[in-house]
């Protein structure tokens, strides 16, 4: 037998909806519905109904099978170079550059981890040098200290310069 419940009606979205606003949308609906904040015997049921839209609806594969829709199978092609798309690409790149420059300087250390992913010692001291003192610190920084260090040292030198 046929489903005759209807995802995008249940969650109160359009069929052309983004995953953000299914989500948001699910949210809010299952926070007004929850049987635990109203306590009423037709809130497990709507409740049901959301957990069952939302399901449908945030995996591709799902939404695109009730949409009646076919879902693209994935070829694998030979990897071309292009630009590099995730984080762990575009670190790897960096690190691969920062080979080039020359390892000799460790102002030209490149970071691997954290939101400075991928960006020298130097740019991070540009930006923020409480970062490096904070990094120095902690343990996640220890395999760097040393090249932190030397970088700190050349800020200070050229600050007492400076004056």
């Amino acid at each position: 037998m046929p489903e005759t419940r209807d995802p995008y009606q249940i969650l109160q979205v359009h069929t052309k909806a983004v995953p953000e606003v299914i989500e948001a949308a699910y949210r809010a609906l299952a926070l007004l519905h929850h049987p635990d904040r109203n306590g009423e015997a037709a809130a497990d049921e709507t409740m049901s109904d959301l957990n069952w839209a939302y399901a449908v609806l945030r995996e591709p594969d799902l939404r695109a099978s009730y949409d009646g829709r076919q879902v693209p199978i994935p070829v694998s092609e030979p990897a071309a170079e292009s630009a590099p798309t995730t984080l762990s690409e575009r670190v790897h790149q960096a690190a691969e550059a920062h080979l080039e420059r020359g390892a000799s300087d460790a102002a030209n250390t490149v970071l691997d981890f954290g939101r400075y992913a991928g960006m020298s010692l130097r740019q991070i001291a540009r930006i923020e040098p409480n970062y490096l003192e904070w990094l120095r610190r902690h343990s996640s920084g220890l395999r760097y200290r040393h090249q932190i260090d030397e970088v700190l040292g050349r800020m200070a030198g050229a600050r007492a310069s400076a004056e």
